[in-house]
């Protein structure tokens, strides 16, 4: 007399879970995708994804308007690659004079990030600090409120490996792609098209940016997600750092020991002293200019980054701690608005003498 009801052992109902998921998706997914056309899964589980294709990502001169934030030392040169190379551009930055070569040279002018972003099929931006990144990416009137479906932003800064994340996940959000790509080789790598461009990023977004890339750098390197191409940077950073000390520290002890310095340079850059540095600071030293390749104050902020990344980390760096103390001293005595290889100038303070440039003038 007592009624049963048939309960299904957890194997079947697995099974039945498995058949409905894929009805689910065959439902969904019935137009074939084309050669052309990638089929993206956003999200987590089949059950709970979104499902878009999208068209070849392509960029060619002729046929892509770049946009471009921030018209620096290192920007104006950079911009100035890609509109040599056939490419259309619109451009902004905080002053306007310092874009004005670029006007001349053919580009639009737009009033915000924002304005910029509504007419280009890619935005690059390199500024000052991390602050200034998320204000004209992410602000008010910021690239991503005027960047197309389908649109990618490249920030070219030096900046927080998180903010890249942050950035990427926000472009995502809107259709878009969010690429970190910082730079090394200073004012002399950018007029000269030289740079080490390093990449995080969606693989086959990277890979269509290749040929704008090209147009500003010798060295392009993909190194893996959103964020990865920061982090390389922070390991560039490190490394230059100390090299610095190095470098400054060995050329007033030549000069107090009496050597020829250009003919010390000629001999230790052919053996394993030889650097990048060595090449291209050590003859500027010389000749005591001081002009920047790139800014004390913005390698200070870089070496703070590091500090933070590391600290996250549970890292100590003394070496890098070593070169922030003398940067800040350096920025103390009124240079932070000079180059890096400015160095010098506080070890003559810490030494109380004074590096005479044998090639002033020259």
């Amino acid at each position: 007399g007592k009624n049963y009801v048939s309960v299904p052992t957890a194997g079947a109902r697995l099974l039945m879970l498995r058949s409905a998921a894929t009805s689910f998706v065959a439902h969904r997914v019935r137009a074939p995708v084309s050669s052309t056309s990638r089929l993206r899964v956003v999200g987590g589980s089949p059950l709970s994804s979104r499902f878009y294709s999208s068209k070849k990502m392509q960029f060619a001169p002729g046929k892509t308007t770049i946009g471009w934030i921030g018209t620096g030392v290192m920007g104006n040169s950079m911009c100035g690659h890609l509109i040599n190379a056939g490419y259309s551009a619109v451009v902004y930055n905080r002053t306007k004079e310092r874009a004005q070569a670029l006007l001349e040279k053919g580009a639009k002018w737009a009033d915000t990030p924002m304005q910029v972003a509504e007419q280009a099929d890619v935005v690059f931006t390199i500024v000052g600090f991390p602050k200034d990144v998320r204000e004209v990416i992410l602000g008010e009137t910021g690239v991503l409120k005027g960047l197309k479906s389908g649109g990618v932003v490249v920030d070219m800064t030096t900046s927080n490996p998180s903010l890249a994340q942050e950035i990427a996940t926000e472009a995502t959000k809107k259709g878009c792609h969010g690429v970190d790509a910082p730079v090394s080789g200073g004012d002399i790598g950018a007029r000269e098209a030289r740079l080490t461009i390093m990449i995080g990023g969606e693989a086959d977004v990277v890979t269509a940016l290749n040929p704008l890339f090209s147009c500003m750098g010798k060295t392009i390197k993909h190194l893996g997600a959103a964020g990865s191409g920061q982090h390389t940077k922070m390991v560039n950073q490190i490394l230059i750092s100390t090299m610095m000390i190095g470098l400054v520290e060995g050329l007033l002890y030549g000069q107090k020991a009496g050597l020829n310095l250009e003919e010390v340079i000629n001999t230790v850059s052919q053996g394993a002293a030889g650097s990048w540095s060595l090449n291209n600071y050590g003859p500027r030293i010389l000749r005591g200019n001081f002009d920047p390749g790139f800014f004390v104050e913005h390698f200070i902020k870089d070496m703070e980054i590091v500090k933070e990344e590391s600290k996250r980390m549970n890292l100590t760096l003394p070496g890098l701690d070593l070169a922030l103390e003398l940067y800040h001293q350096l920025q103390q005595l009124g240079h932070g608005r000079k180059g890096t290889h400015a160095l010098m100038l506080a070890l003559e303070n810490i030494n109380r003498t004074k590096f005479n440039p044998p090639l002033a003038g020259k």
